[in-house]
């Protein structure tokens, strides 16, 4: 599959999907993000997090993270929330709790990080990536996923 098409998300596994934003232009993913298809995308690549969780890696890590993702095509953002607690990874249908750590960066750097196409801690450098709140968490959460590499 060389197209970047949200309808065969569901069929696409980790690799595959990073190989896709890996392959696709910037501004392909840009003009799919801002369409009706967004919350298609968001939506499944948060529900497929519990699935990659390294269980084994996270220890006695309990936190709330907000990922808010901006450039929605209202002009507004969308926030999903991932919690860490006793060694499980859940993704509540609407974010409930006060997060320990709130992640912010627009659509195109979102799906770049997710799928290992992009190193978080130059984004964090450069503006791209915002991190408000427990940055020694925000440092080690790729620890915690098996984030394919493209």
């Amino acid at each position: 599959m060389t197209d970047f098409d949200p309808a065969n998300f569901a069929n696409v596994g980790p690799k595959e999907f990073a190989q896709l934003v890996k392959s696709t232009p910037d501004d392909k993913i840009a003009q799919v993000m801002a369409g009706d298809l967004r919350g298609k995308v968001l939506s499944e690549v948060f529900n497929r997090m519990p699935s990659l969780f390294r269980a084994d890696r996270a220890g006695s890590t309990n936190a709330v993270i907000h990922w808010t993702i901006t450039g929605r095509p209202d002009g507004g953002s969308d926030t999903y929330e991932v919690v860490i607690e006793n060694g499980t990874c859940t993704v509540p249908e609407t974010p409930q709790r006060d997060p320990k750590l709130t992640l912010t960066m627009g659509p195109v750097e979102f799906l770049k990080i997710v799928s290992g196409g992009a190193n978080p801690v130059m984004m964090f450098m450069t503006g791209k990536l915002k991190a408000k709140g427990d940055l020694g968490l925000a440092a080690n959460i790729a620890n915690l996923f098996d984030i394919p590499k493209a």
